[in-house]
């Protein structure tokens, strides 16, 4: 399927599912009013896209718009916020951009970029979505198991009526060239062709690629060894030296390659000691800085009473008066 062909298909479906969805609505609410909206609508037809739609997608699926993940008749696709894309429309860069290629439309002011923009849904290559409940239309309720998703990951579906507002939220069905992909495949195609005629491969090649891998399973051999070398070494120090000895203990922890191979030895410590040295050291840390901040408090109030007593003192010697006693004679 070319790429082409792809669009053509998407826009197909997308039609397909808006004209559904416009048959259910009239269905529910068949108002004369409702009508008279609908008539006055430019209807959607599925074709070949506008190559000014297709420049103008082009150009905004390279900008930054801020868009988030959501999931549309079961498939991931982004989403973006109108605002954002007026905004780049009417940015300095769009400009820039339209005199290296002609297709763009001009833009002038926000009405113009308004009906820039209308370019997108009439070619099926964005369309309005609202977020929407799975279990909408069912007769039962969403089950616990189906309330567990994504924090941020909406479930929408397209609108009706293809309006163009700042808060509202469009969905990309055009995806833009696909240039990484086609050449990821072309290259996983050649590795596998590569690897079937390895047989037709001259001599020299076919040698080195054994050199390679000998030294690859040498390798592996190596740190298999390594690895039944270090516990056979920690079963015999753990009872003639306990608590036994590591033969780089960080081995087969969770850190990256190098750290792996440091320290070169160690001794083993349980997780249970480990914890009680971590929660003594900082018991023995809160007790110090406790004793540290009684003893600050203790010495700043002696103080401040040594500067209030002292005065209260003198005051006292002040209001004294001197008294005279008198002595009986024997």
């Amino acid at each position: 399927m070319t790429f082409e062909q792809y669009v053509n298909k998407l826009k197909q479906q997308a039609y397909e599912q808006h004209l559904s969805q416009q048959q259910q609505q009239q269905q529910q609410s068949p108002s004369p009013q409702a009508q008279g909206q609908t008539s006055q609508q430019v209807p959607i037809t599925p074709g070949a896209p506008d190559p000014k739609a297709l420049a103008l997608a082009k150009w905004l699926r390279g900008q930054d718009l801020k868009s988030r993940t959501c999931i549309l008749n079961g498939q991931r696709k982004d989403m973006f916020r109108v605002k954002r894309a007026l905004r780049a429309i009417q940015s300095p860069a769009y400009n820039k951009a339209r005199s290296k290629n002609p297709l763009l439309p001009a833009v002038t002011n926000a009405a113009t970029a308004s009906e820039t923009f209308k370019l997108l849904p009439l070619s099926l290559l964005a369309l309005r979505v609202s977020k929407s409940d799975p279990h909408e239309g069912h007769n039962h309720g969403p089950s616990p198991k189906a309330q567990k998703r994504v924090k941020g990951l909406w479930t929408v579906k397209i609108e009706q009526q293809q309006d163009i507002s700042d808060d509202l939220h469009y969905v990309w069905l055009y995806d833009g060239p696909q240039w990484k992909t086609k050449l990821y495949a072309a290259g996983a195609l050649v590795l596998i062709m590569a690897v079937v005629m390895f047989p037709l491969w001259p001599m020299t090649l076919r040698v080195g690629v054994w050199y390679l891998s000998m030294g690859m399973l040498g390798l592996i051999g190596l740190f298999f060894a390594m690895a039944i070398f270090r516990a056979i070494l920690f079963g015999v120090t753990y009872f003639a030296v306990p608590p036994g000895l590591w033969l780089y203990p960080n081995l087969f922890e969770d850190v990256g390659f190098f750290d792996s191979f440091r320290p070169l030895w160690g001794w083993q410590e349980d997780k249970k000691k480990k914890g009680k040295k971590n929660k003594e050291g900082a018991a023995t840390t809160d007790s110090k800085k406790s004793s540290k901040t009684a003893e600050k408090a203790k010495t700043t109030g002696s103080a401040a009473k040594a500067t209030t007593t002292a005065p209260a003192t003198s005051l006292k010697d002040r209001d004294l008066k001197p008294r005279i006693e008198e002595v009986e004679d024997d």
